[in-house]
């Protein structure tokens, strides 16, 4: 399942960084300073992000006078990072592997990566590895099964009778993502002074804007599905989208979609 899943995930991801900056990155990056905090990201911290994506973790934390290095899976995601952060040193890398010394960071932080990746538990002994005795590990994940924000594609998907296809593969994440499963799967890395906090939001959006970052745009699982149907059905799962944020109306036109995640941290 972990490699098959990890495929998946490279072939989901390849080609996506332009689409994912527009869309899913807004909603994201409302974690980044809880995230950081968490890691005790301060000037003069060595500081690595994985999963990168845009690069607006390792923007932040420059910002805060850190001395930070960034990961990725996907080329056109590093690249987008070295352009919104200019000098950052950006490797490609498939997690478990992190292509740095051991020791090498004061602090280590994830936003929603360690749901991307086959085996969770080897990628938190791997991230732990490069961190110094005493430094701190944060990694933010979704709440699971996802909800509000994350899951009002797919749950359209479904009310239009759209089958999940066989050919996907579920996150091996999905037993994880809530704050008891969370924390186990951090403690088991043998993380000390353990905390998961839940976090919630709202993202305030063009409806029209998130069906096109989150549906056509063939960002992630539920838009690679909506991909693959014809012009009726994708037709069919717009109106029930329709029907779905209508609920969530604020003025100017724009939906306040709920977004629910979790917060962990440890020191190594």
């Amino acid at each position: 399942m972990g490699k098959d899943f990890d495929l998946y995930e490279r072939e989901l991801w390849a080609g996506r960084a332009a689409a994912y900056e527009r869309g899913f990155a807004r909603l994201t990056r409302h974690l980044v300073g809880p995230l950081l905090d968490a890691a005790g990201v301060t000037a003069g911290t060595r500081f690595l992000d994985v999963g990168t994506g845009p690069g607006f973790v390792s923007q932040e934390a420059v910002r805060r006078g850190a001395r930070a290095a960034a990961v990725d899976a996907e080329e056109g995601m590093a690249e987008t990072a070295r352009r919104n952060v200019p000098g950052l040193d950006v490797r490609v890398a498939v997690l478990p592997e992190v292509p740095f010394e051991d020791a090498s960071f004061d602090a280590v932080a994830g936003n929603f990566v360690i749901n991307h990746v086959g085996d969770p538990h080897a990628a938190i002994v791997e991230l732990m590895r490069v961190l110094r005795p005493g430094g701190r590990l944060a990694l933010s994940c979704w709440v699971m099964p996802g909800s509000g924000a994350l899951a009002i594609v797919r749950e359209a998907i479904e009310r239009a009778g759209v089958a999940w296809p066989d050919d996907i593969p579920e996150s091996p994440f999905m037993e994880h993502g809530e704050a008891v499963a969370f924390r186990r799967l951090v403690t088991e890395a043998r993380l000390t002074e353990v905390a998961v906090e839940e976090v919630t939001w709202e993202h305030v959006v063009d409806p029209e804007e998130w069906w096109e970052t989150g549906a056509l745009s063939r960002v992630g699982t539920n838009g690679v599905i909506v991909g693959r149907q014809d012009a009726q059905t994708v037709a069919r799962i717009k109106d029930a989208y329709d029907a779905i944020v209508a609920g969530y109306a604020v003025d100017g036109g724009k939906v306040a979609l709920p977004a629910h995640a979790l917060l962990a941290s440890g020191v190594r």
